[in-house]
């Protein structure tokens, strides 16, 4: 027992060296494979920035490498011979008729329409039918179209006309059956008066729908009446619009003598001014007073760039001025007959691309 008591305690410090040395030689090899695992993570990351280095050289090899291809396509598309173009040209146009064939109707984009009226500008005219699977006609629509929609304020107005109270229409009815002798523009007078804001034709319609006859004619001659007994004397003016290629309206300031039907083009502005107006005034009746007899009277609209400058060039002359009722195009009847005539003849067939051009 002492003697395995002994050799226990003998082999109690050797076991403790022991131990101890396998922790120094741990501490000896701890370092060395730190430093291994970091230059192997320092390796992978060389390795990655190079990688995207690569990437981003790639791109750029590739950006050259295509401008390099449409250059040398562009150069030899100049060298090419004419005959190679017009087989390819043959090519394409079979390509669309075979298109053509299979496809009842081609639906355009914007952008497409756009497209082809950019390149028929490039083309004579007698060659589109051969190029152009649209007319003239259609460029003529699209740009009609594009105006209109430009020019739309249909969203800007109300639902509609409000709705005429029960107690004005058995007023109107009231008022005519009580005087006879008024018609719709009368009654329409004393309701104004009483504070009810109605129009002329709705007190007509009123009356038609209750069966009321019209009152008799008052004393004085109507406006046809009116213009064909004083043509020789009469001088009509007003403005014509025209919508350009890139959607800028133009005035164009228009006179017409009634007694010959002579149009004469004052002039064209984008820029309406009453200095403008005034000078064009005064070029008009320097020109009627070479040719003819001062006119009497001169019929126009209510349209703000009738300046009171304006009335006074003509008045200077003892021409009266004459101006229609709101909303009544029949009061200028010939004027607005000659604009319509400008436009159906001319302005619809054409488009407009600037000033001079117009």
């Amino acid at each position: 027992m002492r003697h395995s008591a002994s050799a226990t305690s003998h082999a109690q410090p050797a076991t403790t060296s022991a131990v101890h040395e396998e922790s120094a030689g741990d501490s000896r090899y701890a370092t060395p494979c730190r430093s291994i695992t970091r230059f192997g993570l320092e390796l992978r990351l060389l390795a990655r920035a190079r990688r995207s280095a690569w990437q981003h050289r790639g791109v750029v090899f590739s950006l050259i490498y295509v401008i390099v291809r449409h250059l040398l396509g562009l150069f030899m598309l100049l060298v090419r011979s004419d005959a190679s173009k017009e087989a390819e040209l043959l090519v394409l146009r079979h390509e669309n008729a075979v298109l053509r064939r299979q496809v009842r109707r081609i639906r355009y984009q914007p952008a497409d329409r756009l497209w082809l009226a950019a390149l028929s500008h490039l083309l004579p005219r007698r060659r589109w039918a051969e190029i152009f699977s649209v007319t003239p006609a259609t460029l003529l629509r699209w740009h009609r179209r594009l105006v209109a929609r430009t020019w739309d304020y249909a969203n800007s107005r109300g639902p509609g006309r409000p709705p005429i109270a029960a107690s004005i229409r058995a007023l109107v009815v009231r008022m005519a059956e009580e005087n006879p002798g008024w018609g719709h523009r009368r009654i329409q007078g004393e309701l104004a008066r009483l504070g009810h804001r109605i129009a002329p034709s709705t007190v007509w319609q009123i009356l038609a729908t209750a069966g009321v006859d019209p009152a008799p004619r008052r004393s004085g001659p109507t406006w046809k009446q009116f213009l064909t007994a004083q043509a020789h004397a009469i001088l009509a003016c007003d403005f014509l619009t025209v919508e350009t290629v890139r959607l800028r309206r133009i005035y164009v300031l228009i006179f017409v003598e009634h007694h010959t039907r002579t149009l004469h083009v004052a002039g064209v502005t984008a820029h309406p001014t009453g200095a403008w107006m005034v000078q064009q005034a005064r070029n008009v009746t320097i020109d009627l007073a070479k040719r003819m007899d001062s006119p009497r009277f001169l019929i126009r609209d209510r349209d703000a760039k009738f300046s009171a400058a304006f009335d006074a060039v003509f008045q200077a002359d003892n021409i009266e001025i004459l101006k229609t009722p709101p909303m009544a195009p029949r009061a200028n009847a010939i004027c607005e007959r000659l604009v319509g005539t400008l436009r159906r003849e001319i302005l619809d067939r054409i488009l407009i691309l600037n000033e001079t051009h117009l």
